[in-house]
């Protein structure tokens, strides 16, 4: 087969959904994200496709086309749409405001959806869109999505622990086929009672323990040798990825924070499985799987890292690559340098594999056999970009630095 099938990623953050896609055997030709740093972190790990730095109302189905094919992608017949618009208006954590003008995004999403056509759709969100009060706002997306010319399953919510990731995590997901193509199936669990046993945090960053964090500037560490059994499985199930070849093989994002003596006390005293009786922050059990990682507020919400984990052994919260691995990220994917872009780029994200796992099934109904797509060789160039405060990161994108929210400085709650 000489062409993979393409997919679109909207609201795409530093690209969760993308990576997973791409393993499923897509190429993701375009994706649109608003922030100007995690839409810069996109760009590095996907070079290939074209990374839309925009507002999505102000972004229309002409440009988009015209841009992807410029990379000599053709347009007729997009394979698939994907898309988790920002879910902060419904999350069960926050206040769930009913009038969040982010709610409307969701219908931006469909906006495009009819433009483009494509032959399937993946719309994710928070588990909160199913809640009662937004009971209303889910039918009228339904009902929007099949006067867009699509066939519509129910809703379902996906646990992505259910899929072989080390973390709680559970996700509403929309999937939907064009009424000439082939119907599709959410994906069947792999993991739980009475099938393969849940991945374990220890399984997953076990490797990394005994290797001290960076708390100032991420210089990069020697990949552990031998890899963890749970590293070499997402080599494994990433194959179908493109290659990825850095300027040096480190593994970058062992970063964390500097404690003070009193606070690594009060973490080493704290049993695995529960929460730090000051700061709140759930210390991970080894045998168990993580809590559900994330974001942390934007900047001009005060710029607070999200509740990072504590480690199960080590009296430290996880780092960056440690977060990653929870979230089910390959080791090669490249994150922001700094921690708090780090962290909010992997809470915001899709978990990677349960994408994949989504998306392997309109692989099938496709009738590809992934083993025989094309891969190439796609060498990560622009690491310097990944160390871009937003400012920079900004001007990157010729953004004027004014329609940046600034940052206002708050006490912490």
């Amino acid at each position: 087969m000489n062409q993979r099938p393409l997919a679109i990623d909207l609201f795409a953050g530093c690209g969760g959904m993308s990576l997973g896609l791409e393993a499923a055997g897509f190429d993701v030709v375009a994706a649109v994200e608003i922030d100007p740093v995690h839409a810069l972190v996109h760009e590095v790990n996907f070079p290939y496709g074209v990374t839309f730095c925009r507002d999505i109302r102000h972004l229309q189905w002409p440009e988009m086309r015209q841009a992807i094919e410029r990379r000599g992608y053709p347009t007729a017949d997009i394979d698939l749409l994907t898309g988790g618009p920002p879910c902060q208006g419904f999350s069960v954590i926050g206040k769930r405001q009913l009038g969040d003008p982010r709610n409307q995004l969701i219908f931006e999403y469909v906006r495009l959806l009819r433009d483009i056509q494509p032959k399937y759709f993946i719309f994710e969100n928070v588990q909160g869109l199913t809640g009662q009060r937004h009971q209303g706002m889910l039918k009228q997306l339904c009902q929007s999505l099949g006067e867009a010319g699509y066939h519509v399953l129910p809703p379902q919510v996906l646990n992505g622990a259910d899929y072989g990731a080390p973390q709680r995590r559970k996700r509403l997901i929309l999937l939907g086929y064009r009424r000439d193509v082939p119907p599709v199936a959410y994906p069947t669990p792999s993991h739980g009672p009475g099938l393969a046993p849940y991945v374990t945090v220890h399984e997953a960053i076990a490797d990394l323990e005994t290797i001290p964090v960076f708390t100032d500037i991420d210089r990069g560490i020697v990949p552990p040798e031998p890899p963890g059994t749970f590293g070499r499985s997402l080599h494994e199930q990433f194959r179908h990825c493109h290659s990825r070849q850095l300027e040096k093989n480190l593994l970058w994002g062992h970063l964390g924070s500097q404690h003070q003596p009193e606070i690594q006390a009060r973490f080493q005293a704290t049993p695995p499985g529960t929460k730090e009786v000051i700061s709140r922050l759930f210390k991970l059990d080894a045998q168990g799987l993580s809590n559900t990682l994330r974001a942390g507020t934007p900047t001009e919400k005060g710029s607070f890292t999200a509740p990072r984990p504590i480690h199960y052994q080590l009296p430290r919260c996880i780092s960056i690559r440690e977060a990653a691995r929870l979230h089910t990220f390959p080791d090669w994917f490249q994150f922001h340098r700094k921690v708090w872009h780090g962290f909010r780029e992997i809470g915001n994200a899709v978990l990677p594999l349960l994408a994949q796992k989504i998306a392997q099934e309109i692989i099938h109904t496709l009738d590809i056999q992934p083993d025989l797509l094309p891969q190439k060789t796609i060498y990560i160039t622009q690491t310097d970009a990944l160390w871009y405060p937003l400012g920079q990161a900004s001007q990157y994108w010729e953004i004027p630095r004014h329609l940046v929210p600034r940052r206002r400085r708050l006490s912490p709650p």
